[in-house]
């Protein structure tokens, strides 16, 4: 290679080269058949928003979130790992450490704001709309450059990464959010992101640079403490009782505590939110108490792939697929546990020390006199119940998809998982704001409910079937399972009957949310993905 500029290039050019070709040439497509074939009129509707957004938006967020992970590495690192994600290969390049950070953040910008451009000019083509070029390019290029180097950093946690760089990114998007509900003029968004891309570059300089001597953090030993107090599991003997509870010794040593301590980091920064003058009103207290109550739920969705991964080590293992898997879902059950354990003692502590304990008495009592005391308490312990639930059931049902061992299926669920983040606000915003959507959503409600139960089953009942085939599960183990998720969706209906029982629900709504809800053909697809990562 001439220059360093033109290593990293080819790097990008050689690895990538196919899919970024199939997008241009669908975004190209999906204008000249616009322009060519299509006249939007009764019947297709090219022209509306929610066509835009199957045919436009789709693809261009999906485009997006591709570059973030192929400019940031992210299909190449540990996103769980402490030590960054940046390739060490590339540390060994003739080049200063400026420009390992610099030319893979220039390229992924310029590819960034070429999308955007492309996008624009087709929304001009196209459908006539004259959509601003300055400003979004801007929030692409740094929201980009952020990412590049929040995941370059080393963190002295596993996961903090996740954490880090999805509450940063989170914190660009409502600002930015906010500033455009607010109407503020093109020149003051540029003013506020164009300084974003500079102090982006100085954090990917420091991380590259701290990665290329090898300094990696070890926050560990703080949180050794409280790893002692949190392990509820007993500690290491001379001997175990049987193979199966030394693996899940280990899976407690391996993953158990990490989610624990995510959340120790985490709630109480939003929590000290409650501590700010002004914060004390009812509505911005229970926004505050609703963020808390969902940062659990939300980083196990976030940690769960990597928590479950497999690995040639534990393949090799004297147990049974059965016994590895039974020591994982053990171990989920003790670290959400612990998570929620943390949550319920940081709360009452963070509304009593802030003094904001008397509006969340005081809306809790007129909350009581409408509903009845022993409805307002099932209330409160059925939204618990269902978070704690929750928070487990996104740590377990990813075990089929960490057991693979399989890195490019874990990196690409934790990607979609991100991707399905980004669009969730504006497709939210975009159903509130339409009626029409609203009206057509509502209408083909019970369809939906349909299709995605058939699913569900259709897909439990294939599992069973491999399952029995494949010889991993007996006849009285499928029986038993089988009769466990189902009273469990009984329990559930029985519930939701007694807490929403009302002439404008539906009962099949009800039943339908009580099948969706209850975890089925990922959980048992856990023995066939470790299956095949035993055997591959």
């Amino acid at each position: 290679m001439r220059s360093p500029a033109a290593a990293i290039a080819w790097e990008f050019r050689q690895r990538h080269r196919w899919a970024l070709i199939t997008m241009a040439v669908y975004l190209l497509a999906l204008g000249a058949i616009k322009l060519l074939l299509l006249e939007p009129g009764p019947l297709i509707r090219l022209d509306a928003p929610d066509g835009r957004a199957a045919v436009l938006i789709v693809p261009l967020s999906t485009t997006f979130m591709y570059f973030l992970a192929v400019f940031s590495f992210g299909l190449e690192g540990d996103l769980a790992a402490r030590r960054s994600i940046y390739p060490a290969r590339m540390f060994t390049l003739p080049v200063t450490t400026a420009a390992l950070a610099g030319w893979p953040m220039l390229y992924g910008m310029v590819a960034v704001a070429s999308l955007w451009l492309a996008t624009a000019l087709l929304d001009l083509v196209s459908w006539g709309i004259d959509p601003p070029l300055i400003w979004p390019a801007l929030l692409g290029a740094a929201f980009l450059a952020w990412t590049q180097a929040l995941s370059w950093m080393p963190y002295g946690l596993p996961g903090l990464r996740v954490v880090f760089t999805v509450l940063w990114l989170a914190t660009l998007d409502a600002v930015v959010f906010v500033a455009i509900d607010s109407k503020l003029p093109e020149p003051s968004m540029v003013a506020f992101l164009a300084p974003q891309i500079p102090l982006a570059y100085l954090t990917a300089w420091y991380a590259v640079r701290r990665a290329r001597r090898g300094d990696v953090p070890d926050w560990r030993a703080l949180f050794a403490r409280f790893g002692r107090i949190a392990d509820v599991l007993p500690r290491r003997q001379d001997r175990f009782v049987s193979p199966a509870s030394a693996q899940l010794w280990f899976e407690w040593r391996q993953h158990g505590r990490t989610l624990p301590a995510m959340v120790a980091f985490v709630v109480p920064v939003e929590l000290l939110l409650l501590f700010l003058p002004g914060n004390d009103t009812a509505p911005i207290v229970f926004a505050i108490l609703f963020i808390a109550l969902i940062t659990p739920p939300f980083m196990a969705a976030l940690a769960a792939a990597a928590l479950s991964t497999s690995t040639l080590f534990l393949a090799t293992r004297p147990l049974t697929s059965i016994e590895l898997i039974a020591a994982k879902l053990k171990m989920t059950i003790w670290s959400t546990l612990a998570a929620w354990s943390l949550v319920l003692i940081l709360i009452p502590a963070a509304l009593e020390l802030s003094g904001t304990m008397a509006v969340l008495v005081e809306r809790a009592r007129a909350g009581i006199e409408v509903t009845g005391t022993l409805r307002g308490t099932a209330v409160v312990l059925l939204v618990l119940a269902a978070l704690f639930a929750s928070t487990w059931k996104h740590l377990m049902q990813s075990l089929c998809i960490g057991l693979t061992g399989r890195e490019w299926l874990i990196k690409g669920s934790v990607l979609f998982a991100l991707a399905a983040l980004v669009a969730l606000g504006p497709l939210a915003d975009g159903i509130i704001r339409n009626a029409n959507v609203q009206s057509v959503i509502w209408n083909g409600l019970p369809w939906i409910l349909v299709v995605l139960v058939c699913l569900k089953m259709t897909a439990g009942s294939w599992v069973a079937v491999r399952l029995y085939d494949g010889g991993l599960l007996s006849d009285h183990a499928l029986v038993a399972g089988a009769a466990c998720w189902l009273f469990t969706v009984l329990a559930l209906y029985g519930m939701l009957e007694w807490f929403a029982a009302s002439p404008l629900v539906p009962r099949y709504f009800l039943g339908a949310i009580a099948i969706l809800q209850v975890p089925l053909a990922r959980v048992s697809a856990a023995p066939l993905a470790l299956a095949w990562s035993r055997h591959r």
